[in-house]
């Protein structure tokens, strides 16, 4: 068994305290090996364990609530899916000083979604889209509705108001304020008129694993819940362009309110981490 990270230990969590927490509740497979995964998230530090498994485990205590939400309703939806999801196997508790909830799932295999993976990138974008439209279709009774646990995906991009204008008095010099507040307005002048569908809350090329350049599985939703959808079309600008775009407009089918509120989200996450290409993609392409 190996430790093969030189900066594992982020967030407190290294492989010996994930093999100590194996040990203690799951002595079944206390004697594989464990070792970081190569491509890892911010909200969860995820193990490779054996050739099959993974450990995920939350960094924080606003990411935590993500256990219990993922291992209690991805068995309902993953059958309704057109591609796989993480698969639970088991739920670990606090121990060993460690104070969150975390989960053993299935390995799921595919290499992190990229322009230069995909050979036909507008068929890409159908096949996300697909993905999301049948996510829509889930039954969303008793689902969690968009709130704290989502990061407010699902419920109306106003609640990063304050921040989005800060960001642009801050980027004053460097994006078009003018045409920003417009796009951001216009989101939050939106009302979702319901009924609540499922979304992933964060479909985006880290999230979405491929396997000879075609969609094979889509992972973390750690902020989905019931809503408003609008937070899914963001990748509309984050991945996709020109005939591209177009064809994940098209199968996504969504109405105007929606698309308008997307670009709220989609302008705000890239004024608050500086991309500026992102930016120029919302302002440039009028929904």
């Amino acid at each position: 068994m190996t430790d093969n990270s030189a900066s594992d230990g982020r967030a407190g969590i290294d492989a010996g305290l994930v093999r100590r927490l194996i040990k203690a509740q799951f002595p079944q497979w206390s004697e594989l090996p464990i070792t970081p995964v190569k491509v890892d998230g911010w909200d969860n530090r995820t193990y490779r364990l054996g050739d099959a498994l993974t450990v995920r485990l939350p960094t924080a205590a606003g990411y935590a609530p993500a256990v219990d939400k993922e291992d209690e309703w991805l068995p309902r939806l993953a059958p309704q899916l057109p591609v796989a999801v993480p698969e639970p196997l088991g739920k670990g508790v606090p121990g060993e000083g460690y104070a969150f909830n975390w989960s053993i799932r299935r390995w799921l295999e595919g290499s992190t979604a990229s322009v230069d993976r995909i050979d036909d990138l507008p068929g890409f974008a159908v096949s996300v889209a697909s993905f999301i439209r049948a996510l829509q279709r889930c039954d969303a009774t008793g689902g969690p509705a968009g709130g704290a646990h989502s990061f407010f995906r699902g419920a109306s991009p106003v609640h990063y108001d304050d921040g989005t204008r800060q960001a642009l008095v801050r980027l004053a010099d460097q994006v078009d304020v003018a045409a920003c507040t417009e796009v951001w307005e216009a989101a939050i002048g939106s009302s979702f008129a319901g009924p609540p569908v499922w979304f992933h809350g964060d479909i985006a090329h880290g999230n979405l694993l491929v396997v000879d350049g075609r969609l094979s599985a889509v992972i973390d939703f750690g902020t989905s819940g019931v809503g408003d959808p609008a937070c899914d079309l963001v990748i509309a600008w984050t991945m996709f362009s020109g005939e591209s775009r177009e064809a994940f407009r098209r199968t996504v089918a969504q109405d105007a309110g929606t698309w308008a509120r997307a670009r709220g989200w989609a302008l705000w996450k890239a004024l608050i981490t500086d991309d500026l290409h992102v930016v120029e993609q919302v302002l440039a392409d009028s929904v």
